[in-house]
């Protein structure tokens, strides 16, 4: 087994817990929101502002970490949380969404979390990931063009092992094939059957990565899939659930109205006594939905990426600082926030500053995103301790959401 230990302190009635997760570099409470540092950066944070905004753990990306500055650097800087000065857990996905957003997802402006055939509501894919349909998958792994030069790689399961190895995460996730919820049955069963097959091929790989007769220096977590279909769900989290790894993955892209229930279908089967981490998910109505439905972590790049295109999160929902309204507003972007930005700075300042177009922008307002999702699934837990989760749930998305 990986260095991590998992130990559930409260259950709800139904699927949805809270725990706390130890990992070789600090214990996270769960549930908990995973920042997301890309390239071993939070865009426009420096990790010390990271941490003060109470982030437990970043999350940063194989695929991207390994075309610059290379996963050989990462790992001769001592791992990618020594490169960035983050002294806190972390964790690495697989590259298998840029197999999706390369590939299948091209151009579609479907993400991790949509309507079908709608425009994307969830987590969208980068643009420096739309320089052409540039991924082609096979059975033993997928072939793909760089986006900054347009030369040809591969990704197999054993090298994302031997990647995520080199960047060095305390919890790394298996190679897997993420697919479109508007994809036929057909299709779904076929990838989910491949995941499943790189998902040993992925386990066998970093069992030969650890040294022999010790604790794996990694975690390995599988990554189920399935699309919106509820008997490969459940088939591929029997399959999964019955290897041997530290946790799990939810992964693939949900058509929104079937998430909750995807996830429950899920977690129902998954091992009760390990972690699991929702992939790429990050609007409140989702966060309160995962954690019901048993997620212990979940992550998104949306906070930092709406917020530094002027939208913010408030207790009266998602507003956006471009609008003239704001211009003369002299109070903080949300009142009962207790972040840096609304100790500091109010509305108005932060729309000269957007309208401006000065870099501090959008600091300020990845800022307090990060920490009212980081602060609001911080309340979760306590509610979960404290027997409130329903009255929190009620009371929050009634005024967010309110029409």
């Amino acid at each position: 087994m990986g260095s991590i230990s998992f130990k559930i302190e409260k259950k709800m009635e139904g699927l949805g817990r809270a725990g706390v997760l130890t990992t070789p570099h600090g214990t996270i409470q769960t549930p908990a929101f995973v920042t997301v540092g890309t390239k071993a950066t939070v865009k426009a944070l420096t990790p010390e502002m990271v941490r003060d905004l109470g982030a437990q753990v970043v999350l940063a990306n194989t695929y991207h970490l390994y075309l610059e500055p290379g996963d050989e650097i990462v790992r001769d800087a001592g791992g990618f949380g020594k490169f960035m000065n983050w002294s806190g857990p972390t964790m690495t996905d697989s590259g298998g969404f840029q197999v999706f957003s390369l590939g299948v997802a091209f151009g579609s402006k479907m993400g991790k979390l949509s309507k079908v055939g709608d425009v994307v509501v969830g987590e969208e894919i980068d643009a420096e990931d739309k320089a052409g349909k540039l991924a082609k998958i096979d059975e033993d792994g997928v072939t793909f063009k760089s986006y900054k030069d347009g030369s040809e790689h591969r990704f197999t399961p054993e090298r994302s092992m031997e990647i995520q190895h080199n960047l060095g995460a305390d919890i790394i996730f298996a190679f897997d094939e993420c697919t479109s919820p508007a994809a036929p049955y057909e299709y779904q069963k076929e990838a989910m059957d491949r995941t499943h097959r790189w998902a040993k091929r992925s386990l066998d790989a970093h069992n030969l990565l650890g040294s022999p007769g010790l604790p794996r220096k990694q975690a390995l977590f599988g990554v189920v899939q399935g699309g919106r279909h509820r008997d490969l769900r459940e088939e591929s989290a029997r399959t999964l659930g019955a290897m041997d790894f530290d946790g799990y993955g939810i992964g693939g892209s949900f058509d929104k109205d079937d998430m909750d229930a995807a996830v429950g279908w899920v977690n129902a089967i998954l091992p009760e006594d390990k972690p699991r981490h929702l992939l790429g998910i990050g609007e409140p109505v989702d966060l309160f939905g995962a954690v019901e439905n048993g997620c212990d972590l979940f992550d998104c790049v949306a906070p930092t990426r709406t917020g530094r295109n002027g939208a913010v999160h408030t207790h009266d929902g998602r507003v956006n600082l471009l609008n003239a309204r704001f211009v003369r507003d002299f109070t903080p972007i949300d009142p009962e926030c207790d972040c840096y930005t609304c100790k500091n700075y109010t509305r108005a300042y932060l729309a000269h500053l957007f309208r401006s177009d000065e870099m501090l922008a959008a600091t300020l307002a990845s800022i307090h995103n990060l920490r009212f999702l980081v602060r609001l699934v911080n309340q979760m837990r306590e509610a979960i301790l404290g027997g409130t989760f329903e009255t929190l749930k009620t009371n929050f998305l009634t005024r967010y959401y309110k029409k």
